[in-house]
């Protein structure tokens, strides 16, 4: 009989990812409801050491399968590894983060498994029984109830919309061999090009400063990343000026860009059209600068300002400059 509420942990280069902690936290949560345990699988090489980060945030076992053939990450490999554990151990629940590696290995994983699979969620629950997973739905116009016959249920989590909560348990660390065929992966990594800046992810940001069409050019995207600097946020694009190539398509926002969930997200010219506010309407507050007092974006803001964002943005960004010295 399944059982158990089971996390696929998110690490990259020796460190756990903020959406690991995220899925371990709710993961208690639905596990306490339940009776059950939570188990979490931490996949890599040389990162047994990073499971008692785990069980501050609720995971009673952590299943480590450490092996070379699992970094850096390659789809086919992580599949493999966490198929083998997890039919081993018939879990009820299994919940991956809606991260850009979760939703690469999520996919695949239920394939493996034989199962359902509810994406990028932004609330789960246990109703009579069985995981209840809401998730938005024709770009964000309305919110479908998902429940998966088969086992293991599956969900991956939209990152920064789930709270971490601490909550120690033991972590007790138990390693398996997570059975690589080398032969049979046919993907090989030749190259990681990474990113130097030290930005945090916009995935992960707190504060997310947007500039879209309005900026008129990739020059006017410095008193974005001022503001940015100061609130100890990142820069966002919309497509139009992603397209523009006034921005690197990694800094778009939208539906064919990153989907995020800021606690803060500042719009500075974005018209907001529906496949941007896709991106970005979990925000838990939004702001909109544009001088277009009829631009979509405004009827999703908490905050308008309807004028000219070269004259407000300096001004806001001194302001807060005021409020954090």
């Amino acid at each position: 009989m399944a059982k158990g509420v089971w996390i696929i942990a998110e690490q990259r280069d020796g460190a756990l990812r903020k959406i690991s902690f995220e899925l371990a936290s709710t993961a208690r949560k639905l596990a306490d409801q339940m009776g059950a345990e939570v188990s979490a699988v931490l996949l890599g090489s040389g990162i047994e050491g990073l499971a008692a980060q785990l069980g501050k945030y609720g995971v009673d076992k952590v299943y480590v399968g450490d092996s070379p053939a699992l970094e850096p990450y390659i789809t086919e490999a992580h599949a493999v590894a966490a198929a083998k554990i997890i039919k081993e151990n018939d879990p009820a629940i299994v919940l991956l983060g809606a991260s850009v590696q979760g939703k690469d290995l999520s996919a695949r994983l239920a394939g493996k498994l034989a199962t359902g699979l509810a994406t990028d969620c932004i609330d789960v629950k246990i109703a009579d029984g069985k995981l209840l997973a809401i998730r938005p739905m024709y770009a964000g116009k309305c919110f479908g109830e998902v429940i998966t016959s088969a086992t293991p249920q599956m969900a991956s989590l939209r990152p920064n919309v789930f709270a971490m909560t601490e909550n120690a348990k033991a972590a007790a660390v138990t390693k398996f061999d997570p059975a690589i065929d080398a032969a049979q992966i046919k993907s090989k990594i030749l190259e990681v090009q990474k990113d130097t800046s030290g930005k945090v992810d916009l995935t992960e940001a707190n504060v997310i400063v947007t500039g879209g069409r309005g900026m008129k050019g990739p020059e006017g995207f410095q008193i974005l990343e001022e503001l940015a600097e100061v609130l100890k946020g990142c820069v966002g694009a919309s497509r139009a000026a992603v397209d523009a190539g006034w921005r690197l398509q990694k800094d778009q926002v939208g539906q064919t860009g990153k989907v995020v969930s800021p606690n803060l997200y500042i719009a500075c010219g974005v018209s907001g059209a529906i496949q941007h506010l896709a991106g970005m309407s979990s925000s838990k507050y939004i702001v909109a600068i544009n001088k277009d007092a009829e631009a979509p974006i405004f009827a999703k803001a908490d905050y308008g300002v309807v004028d000219d964002l070269f004259k407000v943005v300096p001004e806001l960004t001194g302001a807060c400059k005021k409020l954090v010295g």
